[in-house]
């Protein structure tokens, strides 16, 4: 069986909003920037609200920064 996951584009977002660091966007999403590495890495997944801010910090549709990896293959 699949494992489910979520994977992101932050980095990739971060590159094209002017080259943020992890600080800047940690700053504007209220949160450290352990929890943007850890988030990043895949090693944590963000609440649905940190979600949705995120989305918000880069003017993007939440599934343009958030794409979730489900067990579709499991039958």
């Amino acid at each position: 069986m699949a494992k489910s996951s979520i994977q992101n584009n932050i980095r990739k977002l971060r590159f094209h909003a002017g080259e943020m660091t992890q600080q800047e966007l940690a700053d504007l999403a209220r949160v450290s920037r352990q929890t943007i590495v850890a988030i990043e890495k895949g090693n944590y997944s963000p609440s649905l609200e940190l979600a949705f801010r995120m989305a918000s910090i880069f003017k993007t549709p939440l599934e343009e920064v958030f794409i979730y990896k489900g067990d579709a293959d499991s039958s």
